[in-house]
């Protein structure tokens, strides 16, 4: 029998979703590899045979992006999928190119073929970029959805960088859960809050398994989507997230755009902070994608415990990791705080980074002078633990979603820089939420 050679381009994530619902068991495909980027150490595994299923007894490789060209004339590969998220268009099609000069297919799939249908309303959140809001904006759609009295959870984009048998199916409802599954740093960011408010969370590597586990717990499911990525499950409501500090992005990345044209429902952030002119083109750009959704400004007020022992002092800034790297910004949440509260100075951390943390920073030239926690392994953690303590600071600003003291030992003060997702004026989120809902 003839099968369409397949590679599948990808970061951990959509490649193995669309693997699992495509490709799986199509009869007329055969999947010989897939290639990794984005994430660290995820090449150099095997996309189990427990996942990988029967037509695929020794499971599929996991190769190097930087192969790619190696793997379709050695492997003679008919198509090469392209399944990872938050690269610019331009970068697409670089992409394509070389897939293409290399004599192969170049294909994106759509929502048609990659969507789950679930029993129960679903309610998903994404995003035109990574690091825009859009888990704050999860948690405060949990928190309606909860006061009108509907039992929720939150199903996660996948982050599997480990185990990938033992993270078939992912169910956290307390921080042990966090230790039980080994989390990394940047999963415990994605979770931690999630639980800090109550809510169950999903996650893992086969979304259908995951989802039918969510259906039987709760009466609605929240997708809380990763980078800029598509929603693997059919939404009832799609809200997206755009970013006020980025104003153009929402055009310009993949498959940030194309979340736009879906969405039901706008959430443009941090208009406290964005320059009213970059509020405007935000509004005016998401208008002629898609002028039938609803558009609702937000905020992201900043909260953090003691504000006077931030003034006057050095500060190291910690940020989330993602919003640097993918999210290509040069700080956060955690800078804009130490410039509110009247921090000295606000130390360049690159003098006294090490290992992994250093080949971030020549990695991800356009991060400024803070901190990407980045942690995904527990290597890494300790590099991001001893570059923190190399640092001469009398304080750490944290701007993380996470509390590091409980994955790492800090030897100097810290303080946490918390935000959550603030609507201003209407329509407003529980409006929306209720007219649908209620």
């Amino acid at each position: 029998m003839s099968f369409n050679r397949v590679l599948i381009m990808g970061a951990a994530g959509r490649d193995f979703h669309n693997f699992n619902v495509y490709f799986r068991d199509n009869p007329d495909y055969e999947v010989v590899a897939f290639t990794a980027t984005q994430i660290p150490d995820i090449e150099g595994r095997t996309y189990p045979v427990e996942l990988a299923g029967k037509r695929y007894p020794v499971g599929i490789p996991i190769e190097a992006e930087a192969d790619l060209v190696r793997i379709i004339k050695e492997q003679q590969v008919d198509q090469v999928v392209f399944a990872y998220s938050d690269v610019p268009h331009e970068y697409v099609m670089h992409k394509a190119s070389i897939v293409l000069a290399a004599g192969a297919d170049f294909r994106l799939m759509g929502l048609k073929s990659t969507q789950l249908k679930s029993k129960k309303p679903v309610v998903s959140i994404g995003a035109v970029r990574t690091g825009s809001g859009k888990s704050q904006t999860t948690r405060r759609v949990s928190k309606i959805l909860r006061e009108l009295g509907y039992k929720v959870a939150a199903v996660r984009h996948p982050m599997p960088y480990g185990d990938l048998v033992q993270q078939v199916v992912q169910r956290y409802s307390s921080y042990a859960d966090l230790d039980r599954y080994n989390c990394t740093i940047e999963e415990r960011e994605e979770y931690e809050p999630h639980l800090d408010n109550g809510l169950i969370v999903f996650a893992g590597v086969d979304y259908e398994r995951i989802l039918r586990q969510s259906e039987d717990e709760v009466d609605i499911i929240l997708w809380d989507g990763g980078n800029n990525d598509l929603p693997f499950f059919i939404p009832d409501l799609h809200i997206v997230v755009a970013d006020s500090h980025r104003p153009g992005h929402e055009l310009t990345y993949h498959p940030g755009e194309a979340n736009a044209r879906a969405a039901d429902v706008f959430v443009i952030n941090k208009v406290d902070t964005a320059t009213a002119s970059d509020v405007f083109k935000v509004r005016q750009n998401l208008a002629q994608l898609n002028p039938a959704a609803i558009v609702v400004e937000a905020a992201s007020p900043l909260f953090v415990d003691d504000p006077g022992a931030i003034r006057g002092k050095n500060v190291l800034v910690v940020e989330d990791g993602p919003t640097l790297t993918h999210g290509e910004m040069a700080y956060g949440a955690g800078w804009v705080a130490a410039q509110r509260f009247g921090a000295a100075n606000i130390l360049d951390p690159r003098p006294y980074a090490i290992g992994s943390i250093q080949q971030t920073y020549a990695k991800y030239p356009t991060t400024g002078n803070v901190l990407p926690a980045m942690g995904y392994g527990e290597q890494q953690t300790h590099e991001l633990q001893e570059t923190i303590n190399n640092a001469p600071v009398d304080l750490v600003l944290i701007g993380t979603p996470i509390d590091l003291s409980r994955v790492m030992q800090i030897n100097k003060p810290s303080q946490r820089v918390r935000y959550e997702l603030q609507e201003i004026g209407q329509p407003n989120l529980e409006e929306i939420l209720k007219a649908k809902f209620s």
